[in-house]
């Protein structure tokens, strides 16, 4: 008898021991937040009705990724694209709805393939001031800016960190300006989210774009390091989600929609004021 009383007791202890472990493998996050670009359209930019929250392809890209999953997505603005990427290195925000493959990035984050878009990024000048340009070294004895915490693919910022005069600042609305104060020679910025700001700020005649693109790079979606959520389940399943839609057409979908609304916006007046930061 006492032996079988200590043979129950060993397999109770060690059910208890294992319990939390296989409960640990079979959960999930039901919940999770994201941040990303706040002046990234018509990717990714603060929703004029509610600030604190980011619209955009990207954000309708990434929640129906979560539908799809059965989990909840918050995608918040957490300030400038700087700032944004420091919150989910350090794991107080889960994901980054959209960023470009860099080294750095990779020491503290978990990239989903496939990319879900490919954005060229540009060369912005003032109107009629275009120096001669056909590659990256085009650009050496001139004064650039971009925003701080940019990244226009490993390959273009190493070389732009050996070899140019790049400034930064918290906004594309204040590198735009710099520019046609005649601070700056020039703008690195993705094509199509620099044309939609610019066109919003009026500036749109008084820059141009000088080709070709400095880079071409795939947006991907990325988990922290430092999540609570990231887990073998939650990687996997991001990555065959991800592909599924990327190989049906829906993030071009989704960008011609939000496309549509931020124009639509842009005809609107501000019911918040100016919400940049």
């Amino acid at each position: 008898m006492p032996e079988r009383c200590l043979f129950k007791s060993l397999l109770l202890w060690c059910a208890l021991v294992v319990m939390p472990t296989a409960a640990l493998a079979v959960g999930k996050c039901e919940r999770l937040v994201a941040t990303g670009n706040p002046e990234y359209p018509p990717y990714l930019w603060r929703d004029p009705q509610n600030p604190q929250q980011l619209i955009g392809a990207n954000a309708d890209l990434l929640k129906h990724l979560a539908k799809e999953l059965g989990v909840v997505v918050d995608v918040i603005y957490t300030g400038p694209w700087s700032r944004a990427q420091d919150e989910v290195r350090t794991g107080r925000v889960d994901l980054l709805a959209g960023a470009f493959i860099t080294l750095p990035r990779l020491e503290h984050m978990d990239y989903v393939h496939p990319a879900f878009f490919y954005t060229p990024s540009v060369v912005w000048v003032r109107k009629g001031e275009a120096f001669p340009y056909g590659s990256w070294i085009d650009l050496q004895g001139h004064t650039g800016d971009t925003l701080v915490g940019n990244s226009f693919g490993q390959q273009f910022d190493t070389f732009a960190k050996q070899n140019l005069k790049l400034e930064g600042v918290s906004s594309l609305t204040q590198a735009f300006q710099k520019l046609l104060l005649g601070r700056t020679d020039y703008v690195l910025y993705e094509r199509y989210p620099g044309l939609a700001l610019a066109e919003t700020l009026g500036m749109e005649d008084d820059l141009e774009v000088l080709d070709p693109p400095i880079s071409s790079e795939g947006l991907y979606l990325t988990l922290s390091h430092n999540s609570a959520c990231n887990e073998p389940w939650l990687r996997g399943q991001l990555a065959r989600k991800m592909t599924e839609m990327v190989a049906a057409g829906l993030p071009e979908q989704l960008l011609q929609s939000n496309l549509e609304l931020w124009k639509a916006q842009q005809m609107q007046p501000d019911p918040v004021g100016d919400v940049t930061q």
